[in-house]
């Protein structure tokens, strides 16, 4: 299992905008070999920001990249721009190899 994550740290006060700029993207993940699920977090509020996560998880790393390379990829991300102070800093984009798994 591979895991990304993207967290983002959204403007206090605008997190239903966030939710709903996700709610209403087409991500084109289902289409992609070695897609597995996808969750968006919503964590603490402090200093001003609510703290969210993305969650994608992945057969393996190569199943990943692929999709990055990948025209769902493109897709996904086309026309997508970030909107005037939603976000306090750009996205922090986290990877990880899974070393230990329990269902």
């Amino acid at each position: 299992m591979y895991l990304t994550m993207n967290r983002f740290k959204v403007t206090e006060g605008r997190e239903d905008e966030f939710e709903e700029v996700w709610r209403s993207r087409d991500s084109h993940l289902k289409e992609v070999a070695g897609f597995v699920s996808f969750h968006l977090l919503r964590g603490t509020t402090q200093d001003g920001h609510t703290l969210y996560a993305s969650h994608t998880t992945w057969e393996s790393r190569d199943a990943f990249e692929a999709w990055t390379k990948s025209e769902a990829f493109r897709k996904a991300h086309a026309g997508v721009r970030p909107r005037e102070g939603l976000y306090q800093g750009p996205p922090q984009l986290e990877i990880f190899d899974s070393v230990q798994s329990m269902e």
